[in-house]
């Protein structure tokens, strides 16, 4: 039996680790090829867990080609339009095609809205919003060049649907998103060209299982951990998780990227454990 996406190019954007390495993995395992970006360094106002490195790309890459797939990794930052689109177009070079943009790069941080800085705010818009335009935008021209339609996932999250407290930077780059991602499905559809956004709950990474991240959900314990926090996650929740895997990220994104997608676009699907409908 063939993969679901044998033949295919995927490019990932925070591919060094979690759900950006979950998704690369995935999308391997079913038959693509993939580009893998990430920024490999810190970001100034996120300071609640610690950057992804260049050690996590290599290794990121080692487990692509552990199973047989090509792979073509660059550090770059999605703030960045030119790095980005260096690193497509020396993917397309080298891969020859291109037909799955997954754009998963993003950052988190909690902050009252009455305490967060200018620079904090510009910083989330720059890279979660922003950064996604620019992913899309370094992407489109291969995939319109290439004649054969292709899937671009955007990754939002159920911040993208619902307002979430002491998190307005997050939440308003999450809603910008699907902006992007409805009018793509729009002005790209004539190309068979199919643009969706899937929407997380909390994911079992380092951007949720951090000290900050556990005293929000459980405020009045001084020295809060996961296992403290992980009834009060799961009361967010309709079905009895306190939070999903990336595997349950990624395997959205491989439907939405494959071809039992095909007449799928302009989507916001949630993969939230009932969160959104709670």
């Amino acid at each position: 039996m063939t993969g679901r996406v044998e033949g295919k190019v995927a490019f990932v954007t925070g591919a060094a680790r979690n759900q950006g390495r979950s998704h690369a993995l995935r999308l391997a395992q079913e038959g693509a090829d993939i580009i893998a970006v990430d920024i490999c360094e810190p970001v100034k106002s996120i300071e609640m867990y610690p950057p992804a490195t260049e050690e996590d790309l290599a290794e990121t890459a080692r487990l692509i080609e552990e199973l047989d797939r090509r792979v073509l990794t660059t550090k770059a930052d999605v703030r960045d339009p030119d790095a980005l689109q260096a690193a497509v177009d020396a993917g397309v070079a080298e891969l020859g095609r291109l037909d799955i943009v997954c754009a998963n790069a993003g950052v988190f941080e909690i902050q009252p809205a009455l305490e967060l800085t200018d620079a904090a705010w510009r910083e989330m818009i720059d890279i979660n919003l922003t950064g996604v335009w620019n992913t899309c935008r370094a992407a489109l021209p291969h995939l319109v060049d290439g004649g054969r339609g292709g899937s671009i996932v955007i990754t939002s999250s159920t911040a993208g649907l619902k307002g979430t407290p002491n998190t307005v930077h997050y939440t308003a780059a999450k809603h910008g998103v699907v902006g992007i991602m409805r009018t793509i499905a729009n002005e790209f559809a004539a190309h068979s060209i199919r643009c969706n956004t899937v929407h997380p709950t909390g994911v079992d990474t380092v951007m949720i299982q951090n000290e900050k991240t556990w005293g929000l959900f459980d405020p009045e314990n001084p020295n809060p951990t996961r296992e403290s926090a992980a009834p009060i996650f799961e009361s967010t929740n309709a079905l009895p998780v306190p939070w999903v895997e990336p595997i349950d990220i990624s395997n959205a994104i491989l439907f939405l990227a494959s071809d039992e997608a095909r007449y799928i676009t302009g989507v916001t699907l949630p993969v939230d454990a009932g969160y959104t409908v709670k």
